[in-house]
């Protein structure tokens, strides 16, 4: 039996709770795991904001300027990207520290590892929308589908990734202009084979935060009125447009 591709932890030295939550869960199923120092964008200079976010891009292809917190997100993603890349196994598994899981992680991430991506390179192990469309699917386990979501799920709180991807995610990402969970929906533009588990083995848990959250981050800084709300409106018909298109290309 092979052994389970490493898992990796994003977490704000900060947020202590959070890390304690993570530690827990994983140990209770067995599954040993690496810290990712996340990466706190509030504490980032300009220079080294201009460095990474490419602010001409995202004002014109994105629904909304990054938030510092955005910013840092992404780069905590690129640098535990990063450790899939260079490690020996030939994937991984990234979470950030505020999931929840129930018994089935484990042997989830068992069934990933052997099935090695033979048809996928990155799997995410939660959705908001269970009964989403999909394009395909197979079984992974008598218990879970493996499925081709039609739109690729946003959240980032779980998911697998084999080391080829993760080396490609990294020599792409900088610098960027989306949310590090937006930019994985325009699996045309990474190149990327995205697929789904169902039943999803995690949630979303506790959100509080020493450090706050990027949702009341955003919140926050929302402003612009109407030219805001076109913007978002104008970035959610190209994309619709774009994903029909790739899905229609990719049936043929």
């Amino acid at each position: 039996m092979s052994e389970i591709w490493p898992s990796y932890v994003i977490n704000l030295a900060d947020n202590t709770v959070r890390m304690d939550n993570a530690r827990r869960q994983l140990d209770a199923q067995g599954l040993p795991f690496h810290r990712i120092d996340g990466v706190n964008g509030w504490r980032l200079g300009p220079s080294e904001i201009a460095r990474v976010y490419d602010a001409q891009a995202n004002r014109a292809r994105a629904r909304h300027d990054l938030v510092p917190a955005e910013i840092g997100c992404y780069l905590s993603h690129i640098a535990a990207w990063r450790a899939i890349a260079e490690g020996e196994a030939r994937g991984g598994f990234i979470f950030e520290d505020d999931f929840d899981a129930d018994d089935s992680l484990a042997p989830v991430l068992r069934a990933l590892t052997e099935d090695d991506g033979r048809d996928w390179d990155m799997v995410k192990l939660f959705t908001f929308d269970p009964d989403a469309r999909v394009v395909a699917g197979r079984d992974l386990t008598p218990a879970i589908r493996l499925v081709v979501p039609f739109r690729v799920p946003t959240c980032l709180i779980g998911y697998g990734l084999t080391r080829d991807a993760a080396r490609r995610l990294v020599g792409r990402a900088v610098p960027f202009f989306r949310p590090v969970d937006e930019d994985q929906k325009y699996f045309w533009e990474t190149g990327l084979r995205v697929a789904l588990t169902l039943p999803t083995p995690i949630r979303v848990g506790d959100q509080q935060a020493a450090t706050g959250t990027i949702g009341t981050a955003r919140r926050d800084a929302a402003t612009g009125g109407p030219g805001r709300l076109w913007r978002g409106l104008r970035t959610q018909v190209a994309y619709q447009a774009a994903l029909r298109w790739h899905r229609f290309r990719g049936a043929r």
